[in-house]
């Protein structure tokens, strides 16, 4: 039965004026609340379109809530797969103990790939991880008429004094963010700020982005200088970038785990060196020549299905890729193995964490909304991201030293 067959007469009056263009998909809302709107503009696309939106509009979550601040012109779910990969020992400063990991994907084997990686991991000790860097980032740019000019903005922004001024700009704007640093970037007569922040427990580019105006306008004010941008896209987000890969944007976190030779052998049907040579040769020497930024097997796939499942942002899977794995002999043949990921941009209030589906992953990992003390469930959240790369890189890594790529695809990923 088509979303139309199901309407009241006065839904299908309303919807008789979608269709003559008298009302449009936005303004629905001001007839109806956000479930009746949701059905409203399903109605209508079916009539546009001559197709039927059945499976759409079927959903658990508070439209209301949802409606509100996740989405706009909701017409109803897309639903994806969730997988669970584990148990995963991980050795953190913050995740600390045995995790089952939620996998949101379509891809066939992931899950399956994941979690013998997970197992690997476990047989061996579990897996060590730490952040070595905290601070999200926006970067406003600021145009000058003159090189002179530049060069005394350039030099005003890195007095004490005027990190002190920003800081109290900034930090004014919220209860939990804080401003750590300035650092400007020079280009002829431009200049971009890169600011960073702690944003907590929260992602925070929404609480960063209000902070960031706020020292623009102090700039504007004490030196008269309008901002272009607030982003000059030297922050950088979503976007695959050589500046994030070095200087880090959110988390900067590495996870190891060491592997024996001869448990590689009775486990993976591979050696210790075959897996050194498979990753020197793929995730180096094959990225370099193709000018990648990341250097590693899949680990973008890894951390969209943890994004996925968890409510963060899936655009933020881009800096996820900056990752570099490694792989080491150590001097009695075990395997040394790594991943150090540059940004990990996670957050477990706000954004989509809210949303009751990823609230339930977010419980099931024992990190949802706000740490105990602010701050530390988004580190754990980072650190379970890093961990679970690592799982999926090791097993993708051993499957081809193994020559089980193309078999475990066929048997699972068809």
């Amino acid at each position: 039965m088509s979303t139309a067959e199901k309407l009241t007469a006065d839904e299908q009056a309303l919807l008789e004026k979608m269709i003559s263009g008298e009302i449009n998909l936005r303004k629905i809302e001001e007839h109806l609340d956000k479930d009746g709107s949701a059905k409203l503009r399903r109605a209508f696309l079916e009539n546009q379109r001559n197709v039927e939106l059945d499976h759409v509009s079927t959903y658990s979550f508070d439209t209301e809530a949802v409606a509100k601040k996740n989405i706009e012109n909701f017409v109803g779910a897309v639903q994806i797969p969730l997988g669970v990969a584990g148990i995963l020992k991980i050795n953190g400063d913050y995740a600390k103990g045995d995790y089952y990991l939620p996998l949101a994907t379509t891809e066939g084997a992931l899950v399956a790939s994941v979690n013998r990686g997970c197992s690997i991991i476990t047989k061996s000790g579990g897996v060590t991880v730490r952040v070595f860097k905290n601070m999200m980032t926006r970067a406003p740019v600021f145009k000058f008429n003159s090189l002179e000019e530049t060069k005394d903005f350039y030099d005003w922004i890195l007095l004490p004094e005027t990190f002190s001024k920003m800081k109290k700009a900034a930090d004014a704007t919220s209860r939990f963010g804080e401003l750590l640093e300035a650092q400007p970037f020079v280009s002829g007569n431009n200049v971009h700020v890169r600011l960073g922040f702690d944003t907590k427990d929260a992602m925070g580019m929404n609480m960063i982005t209000i902070a960031s105006e706020a020292i623009t306008k102090l700039i504007a004010d004490e030196k008269g200088v309008p901002c272009i941008s607030l982003s000059g896209n030297m922050c950088t987000d979503k976007k695959p970038t050589a500046i994030n890969a070095i200087l880090g944007r959110g988390k900067t976190v590495i996870a190891e785990a060491r592997l024996s030779a001869a448990f590689i052998e009775e486990t993976l049907k591979c050696t210790a060196e075959s897996m050194f040579d498979v990753n020197y040769r793929k995730n180096f020497i094959g990225s370099m020549r193709a000018g990648a930024l990341g250097f590693n097997a899949h680990a973008a796939n890894i951390v969209a299905a943890v994004f996925l499942a968890c409510g963060q942002d899936p655009a933020h899977v881009v800096e996820g890729s900056l990752c570099i794995t490694e792989m080491d002999l150590a001097d009695n043949g075990d395997l040394i193995c790594s991943v150090t990921m540059p940004a990990v941009e996670v957050g477990t209030v706000g954004g989509g964490t809210s949303i009751a589906t990823q609230q339930e992953c977010l419980k099931l990992l024992g990190v949802a909304g706000a740490g105990a003390v602010p701050g530390e469930n988004a580190l754990a959240l980072s650190e379970i991201v890093t961990a679970a790369v690592l799982a999926g890189e090791i097993s993708l890594i051993a499957a081809q030293a193994a020559g089980h790529l193309a078999r475990a695809h066929a048997q699972l990923g068809r």
